[in-house]
């Protein structure tokens, strides 16, 4: 998939905040540890290397480190997609680190990578225990420059909402609906076929954690506004239901010569 956003929002290119200096080592050393652990996969001896690094199964039996490492290990099932998925990376990366920071940056990568490697391994934990003989792909959304992306769109959809994208350089899309859009990509190339449930719960996870960190008030304040959206809406669907049931009461009248003055 390919991303632009529109130069009339003033974010031709991506690159109109923070260019240069910092923001071009993070961003490239980010990129090359990615590529150097994608193509060391293909290679016998070093492929078992990187997977120690990488979130599996394992990491239920004490390879805790797991949670903390695996979006800089790029998976390879992307193939030759991931040259395009590491470009996307450094289109939104450089306007999010303009914006955020080198410390702000890391920060929130990897408040929300561990954030979404434990609720996926919980969920992971609990369907194991529950139904044991479910065939299942474990992680796959998650894994490498996937979350790596997940937290960089997420961060550019909250700071910059009403920027304009254009999907496939033809379809204009307001940033913000990356938010949701991320959420059913997932839902529809990973959960669906794969039955990945684990990796779409650590998606969601990933996408509330830079929604909430990045808006003011943080993750209370969210949750306390999606709490009052949700009381409202329901209270007003029973006014709607109530006026709705009005309409068809019989309500008894009087003929005017009843009453006497």
């Amino acid at each position: 998939m390919s991303y632009r956003v529109n130069p009339q929002r003033g974010f031709g290119g991506f690159g109109t905040q923070g260019e240069g200096g910092p923001l071009a080592r993070d961003l490239i050393v980010l990129l090359a540890v990615l590529f150097v652990t994608f193509s060391l996969q293909f290679f016998e001896p070093t492929r078992r290397l990187v997977g120690l690094f990488s979130l599996d199964l394992r990491v239920l039996h004490g390879f805790l480190w797991q949670l903390v490492t695996y979006p800089f290990v790029a998976t390879a099932s992307s193939g030759p997609w991931f040259l395009l998925e590491l470009l996307i990376l450094y289109w939104f990366g450089r306007t999010v680190f303009g914006r955020l920071g080198r410390r702000r940056f890391w920060r929130l990568v990897l408040l929300a990578a561990v954030g979404a490697s434990v609720s996926a391994v919980a969920v992971e934990w609990l369907s194991l225990a529950m139904a044991p003989t479910w065939q299942h792909a474990t992680f796959i959304a998650i894994l490498g420059q996937r979350m790596i992306m997940t937290i960089v769109v997420s961060a550019f959809a909250t700071l910059f909402g009403d920027a304009t994208i254009l999907v496939f350089f033809v379809l204009p899309v307001r940033a913000r609906w990356f938010l949701w859009l991320e959420v059913i990509f997932v839902f529809v190339f990973y959960f669906l076929p794969y039955k990945d449930l684990a990796g779409m719960v650590g998606t969601c996870v990933a996408v509330f954690l830079v929604y909430s960190s990045l808006t003011p008030g943080g993750p209370k304040w969210v949750l306390r506004r999606w709490r009052r959206q949700l009381e409202e809406r329901v209270l007003r669907a029973r006014l709607d239901r109530m006026r709705r049931k009005r309409r068809f009461d019989v309500i008894d009248g009087h003929r005017d010569d009843e009453f006497v003055n």
